[in-house]
């Protein structure tokens, strides 16, 4: 990717309710503000950069809060704006009850074709302790309505490691899941953040924490099921589907040499078609360029960020002034730590000849004593054209992903 191409990310930060997890910039309540939003979102897209923006992305909160015809006028400037091409991978985040059928005929109409539905689980029991407003009959209506819609690209998310939450449940969720014939999933571990209900709640001892040694067993056996499912395990939280028609099991390992019969240095894009490439963009640490209440980009050695809250991002825009807030040049020995950082997450890992071509130098030359320790950890693997975590570095990938950075 060169300087002139960009991921593109369109932040939406209005929610229906706050689920008792999320520490997200996102605002239930102030849907009033939804119009002005749509406002500044226009005059920003037409003060950005020129890029070409080979992915676009409406993520939150909850996008499919916007109505189609808002929706429609942000595209209308997002392709005057940004050079997007035909073949473009367009997501847009939904929940479940929020994505009637006609809505979703909209979207594919709109350019959308990929769609994202925040499942979380199929138990509607643990769907109430996350704070969710949706149930799992209305995720399977969801899939059911975007199939017929046209979408031939949907992922799932869902949460493990919840309170109380066991093995066999999770096993339950899993099978559940595959039912619907996904051809991408993220499984995302609970992360108790400050401020949320759901810390309080367990600080106050009303739930039991999260049992890490069982949460790190729930991994395994997501692994395990899938693979025999056929879906790549390409990213530590992420599968993707290996074929459009009926999936069949391959190699089970996070990435086993001579396993995909791929050329010497492959990628995830080479093993599966329903990567998301998108998000591909921030693993490999490569530009993106956000927009709207508290949306970041990365370009050209800047990062910058804009200010949260919707009503500050309104404020700023109607006055003809930049809602970036903060802004951060990024010295190139950071910039190669957060490429280690991020790129570890992927089975791909990270590549040498990605890095030379970037920095001038090899992997080795910058952090051939970090590769060796690790290696003899057994944290990191390493042949010399790419660093890939073991099975055990990716139960220990934060200790992993410091020894990067500067």
């Amino acid at each position: 990717m060169t300087t002139a191409e960009a991921a593109a990310y369109v932040h939406v930060p209005f929610c229906r309710a706050r689920c008792a997890y999320c520490d997200f910039n996102t605002y239930a309540g102030i849907d009033h503000l939804i119009p002005a939003y749509g406002d500044a979102l226009r005059a920003e897209l037409r003060a950005a950069p020129h890029a070409r923006a080979r992915t676009l992305y409406f993520g939150g909160g909850t996008p499919s809060i916007l109505p189609l015809d808002l929706l429609a006028e942000l595209f209308h400037v997002l392709r005057l704006t940004l050079h997007i091409p035909s073949d473009a991978e367009v997501t847009l985040e939904a929940n479940p009850g929020t994505v009637p059928p006609a809505y979703l005929r909209g979207l594919r109409e709109l350019g959308v074709n990929r769609l994202s539905l925040g499942a979380q689980s199929i138990h509607e029991d643990e769907l109430r302790l996350l704070g969710r407003i949706h149930t799992w009959a209305e995720t399977a209506e969801a899939v059911e309505a975007a199939r017929a819609a046209g979408f031939d690209n949907l992922n799932l998310d869902f949460i493990y490691g919840l309170p109380g939450q066991t093995l066999a449940r999770w096993q339950e969720t899993l099978e559940a899941a595959l039912r619907l014939g996904p051809e991408h999933l993220s499984l995302y571990a609970l992360t108790l953040e400050e401020g949320t209900p759901l810390k309080s709640r367990i600080a106050r001892g009303e739930l039991r924490p999260p049992d890490e040694d069982l949460a790190a067993e729930m991994v395994e056996l997501a692994e395990e099921v899938l693979a025999d499912a056929g879906y790549f395990h390409y990213e530590i939280s992420n599968w993707a589907r290996l074929e459009a028609q009926s999936p069949k099991p391959r190699a089970k390992r996070w990435w086993e040499p001579g396993a995909w019969n791929l050329k010497p240095e492959a990628f995830s894009e080479d093993i599966s078609p329903f990567v998301c490439r998108h998000n591909l963009t921030y693993w490999r640490n490569e530009p993106y360029l956000g927009f709207g209440a508290g949306a970041a980009s990365w370009r050209e050695g800047r990062r910058w960020t804009n200010v949260r809250h919707p009503a500050d991002y309104i404020a700023r825009l109607e006055a003809g002034r930049s809602p970036a807030e903060e802004v951060e040049e990024i010295p190139p020995r950071l910039e190669m730590g957060e490429m280690m950082m991020m790129g570890l997450r992927l089975a791909e890992g990270v590549s040498d000849g990605r890095f030379r071509a970037r920095f001038g130098q090899g992997l080795e030359e910058v952090f051939g004593e970090e590769l060796a320790r690790l290696q003899d950890l057994e944290l990191l693997e390493w042949d010399g054209r790419a660093a890939r975590l073991t099975p055990r570095g990716r139960l220990l990938g934060n200790q992993v992903f410091r020894c990067f950075l500067p």
